[in-house]
């Protein structure tokens, strides 16, 4: 991925040509206009800086499928009386293919020991989203999302695999970094040079937009590819971090869907389309939207036959 290229995080507004970027945050106040963020009282609302997004080709049709499709498997009846049980298979199945984009395997051994590390690490991410642990999760996202990216990627990196290096961690108590200013750290602690973006995009999650769940899960999820902050385990966080923006948004509020699966079987266009929304371009940030849009959608056809085989 291109890592300082603009992105809709901090791209400029659509008439030159690219995404429009956000504001820098928003504050608490009376209910904004459409297309607005709540400010602070008696100040002017903030425009939505990603409501342009919805109006861009074809985005608007792929957030309503999207709904459409989350809604329905929610109604499934084996959603309806046990989502705990369908929910945790398909927060793995998604933890499973994820680790496939990032070049690891789907196979977990008969003996439940994992040794290959990017699946492993994936897994691990999974525990944080699954029905036991979503609570406090969820709730620590809400307000302090850089936390919780932090989090997933420090469990998700490979890194963390190795038990020599969790040993001099843990004995050490100090951060190891690699030489250089901007070098990247031990997992879980991002890149300096990406402060001021992943400061951008934790201000959508905390209330800085008011577009769909869609729109700010693929925004996420792209911005984190994008970015590539953290020294490894990119991928898999993001595509944590976008399954969370769904869930904590309503979307899809069980983490039924499974769109890990799909983004998987088409990795060739995964990878281009995710290279178009670096670009930050309208084109490209537009068909990235749309691209996830349908992982979402097409990932209920997963979650219906976990469903269907309860």
């Amino acid at each position: 991925m291109v890592e300082n290229s603009p992105g809709p995080v901090s791209g400029p507004d659509p008439a030159s040509g690219a995404a429009p970027g956000p504001a820098s945050g928003a504050a608490g106040g009376a209910s904004p206009s459409p297309g607005t963020t709540p400010s602070s009282a008696g100040a002017p609302a903030t425009p939505d800086p990603l409501a342009p997004l919805a109006g861009l080709p074809g985005v608007q049709e792929a957030v309503d499928e999207a709904q459409d499709f989350l809604s329905r498997v929610h109604r499934h009846p084996a959603n309806l009386r046990g989502h705990d049980v369908t929910g945790s298979e398909g927060v793995l199945r998604g933890a499973r293919a994820s680790a496939q984009l990032d070049g690891g395997t789907v196979v977990i051994p008969e003996s439940g020991q994992v040794d290959d590390p990017v699946l492993a690490g994936s897994l691990r991410a999974a525990e944080l989203l699954a029905p036991d642990g979503i609570t406090e999760t969820e709730t620590t996202w809400r307000r302090a999302p850089l936390q919780v990216m932090a989090r997933i990627n420090a469990v998700a990196s490979p890194t963390m695999s190795d038990s020599r290096f969790r040993r001099i961690a843990a004995e050490s108590g100090r951060t190891v970094t690699r030489s250089g200013p901007d070098e990247f750290p031990v997992p879980g602690r991002p890149r300096q040079s990406t402060d001021q973006r992943l400061q951008l995009l934790a201000g959508l999650v905390t209330g800085g937009t008011r577009v769909s769940s869609v729109i700010l899960s693929a925004v996420v999820h792209g911005e984190l590819l994008t970015l590539a902050p953290f020294p490894d385990a990119n991928g898999v966080t993001a595509r944590a971090c976008s399954r969370l923006a769904t869930i904590s948004g309503g979307l899809d509020p069980r983490g039924l869907g499974v769109p890990e699966v799909w983004w998987n079987r088409h990795r060739d266009e995964y990878a281009e389309k995710a290279e178009g929304f670096a670009s930050g371009t309208v084109e490209g940030v537009g068909e990235w939207i749309i691209f996830h849009a349908r992982g979402l959608s097409e990932g209920t056809l997963e979650a219906k036959s976990i469903a269907d085989a309860k």
